[in-house]
């Protein structure tokens, strides 16, 4: 594809079709680069059903692969096709290495999987290494449980993925939190491709105020579990509490998320629908603006929502899951330690009791603000001083690509 040589372009390869997290990290990057670089343009790949819910700044688009997701028992399954499994992925494969092809991408950008879902993007890595492209593993702060993060890693071979295909490797947060790589037995010439942006700061869009704030007329907590696919337990643990208490120290606004199973979200509703100040939404593609108007919010402890508590400086309870993944679980129990956020274990009882203490208690809370750690919400600036430096890159080796070429056809 002909190409005009100050027009930029960078690939973003997000393999989720479940969950909202990697989706709305890829989105945030997508709508700050162009924002910052009037030049580019960046594309999206992604399984996300929903990304065509979401709003995209003018250079920003998207290709739609065919959806996978993960059962409980770690097998990968067609989201909406009725084809097996292999076949789906060898499709995911074909469009992502023949849109990366076509794109001529200067940067390509992978997110948390260093060769893709089952392997998909190892292709397109290694044809677009051949290219000059510059290619970056993009990690969240926390991966899982180092126990379990280390020999996932091996069986899956990354290693030589880190050393030899990956020019850079960017984690999106603070080392002072966290280390996602902490115990893994990585060389000294990979650690050298390593840099901590710092996290991914969020605003709100003028002009998109969701249309449930107009009833929302005193202070209220935010309660909000992402997706909504497994946010059942919390939803049900802050309900009760609002059900049994009659005078509960805030109104609460509830997002119960895409992904809740139906029947389930009818039944909150009707619950909530009892309530004098209780209320609930299904989605909203503008969650900041709903957590910009709360006094507080409670939450499951995403990268994402994490993202959002921290920019909006709101107090915040985190009660995180635990299962698949201890990613939340280390996220919410580090920065609870620096005093960013309050966090509260699910023990299994659940009592309202326990609740309410938690939701009266972060009135007395400190805001994030409060914390001083250096760096902490620098993600985007760091993403585009390094974007910018990274083009000067590509274009040196994509010259000396050109002069070796020519030189070998002089011979």
């Amino acid at each position: 594809m002909g190409k005009n040589k100050s027009a930029r372009r960078i690939l973003i390869y997000s393999h989720d079709s479940f969950g909202l997290g990697h989706l709305r990290r890829c989105r945030a990057m997508a709508n700050s680069l162009v924002e910052q670089n009037p030049n580019l343009s960046v594309l999206i790949l992604s399984g996300s059903p929903i990304i065509g819910s979401f709003d995209f700044k003018a250079r920003v688009d998207f290709v739609r692969i065919p959806g996978i997701i993960k059962l409980r028992n770690g097998e990968y399954t067609s989201l909406s096709l009725h084809i097996d499994t292999e076949q789906t992925l060898a499709m995911r494969a074909s469009i992502i290495r023949h849109t990366a092809e076509t794109f001529d991408p200067d940067i390509f950008i992978v997110d948390k999987e260093p060769y893709g879902l089952r392997g998909e993007v190892a292709d397109t890595l290694d044809v677009l290494k051949k290219r000059g492209t510059h290619l970056v593993l993009g990690l969240r702060d926390v991966l899982d449980d180092p126990a379990l993060l280390a020999p996932e890693w091996k069986r899956k071979n990354v290693l030589p993925a880190l050393e030899n295909l990956y020019d850079d490797i960017w984690i999106f947060g603070v080392e002072q939190i966290y280390n996602p790589l902490a115990e893994i037995e990585i060389p000294a010439r990979v650690k050298r491709k390593i840099t901590y942006t710092g996290y991914l700061p969020r605003s709100v869009q003028s002009g998109t105020d969701p249309a449930i704030l107009s009833e929302m007329n005193d202070p209220y907590v935010l309660i909000t579990v992402g997706g909504g696919g497994d946010g059942e337990v919390l939803i049900d643990w802050v309900l009760r509490a609002y059900e049994e208490e009659k005078e509960p120290p805030l109104s609460a606004l509830f997002v119960l998320g895409p992904f809740m199973p139906p029947e389930t979200r009818a039944s909150f509703r009707d619950r909530i629908a009892k309530l004098d100040r209780v209320r609930a939404v299904t989605f909203d593609s503008h969650l900041e603006s709903l957590m910009e108007e709360a006094s507080a919010v409670v939450a499951m402890g995403g990268y994402n929502t994490f993202c959002e508590i921290l920019s909006m400086d709101k107090r915040a309870l985190i009660i995180p899951r635990t299962v698949p993944r201890l990613e939340q679980y280390i996220r919410s129990t580090r920065a609870a330690e620096t005093g960013l956020i309050g966090v509260l274990i699910d023990d299994g009882i659940r009592s309202s009791e326990t609740m309410l203490t938690a939701l009266r208690q972060l009135a007395q809370q400190k805001k994030p603000s409060e914390v001083i750690i250096p760096g902490l919400l620098d993600g985007l600036t760091n993403l585009n001083r390094l974007v910018r430096l990274r083009f000067k890159s590509v274009d040196k080796r994509k010259s000396e690509s050109v002069s070796n070429l020519i030189s070998k056809a002089v011979d």
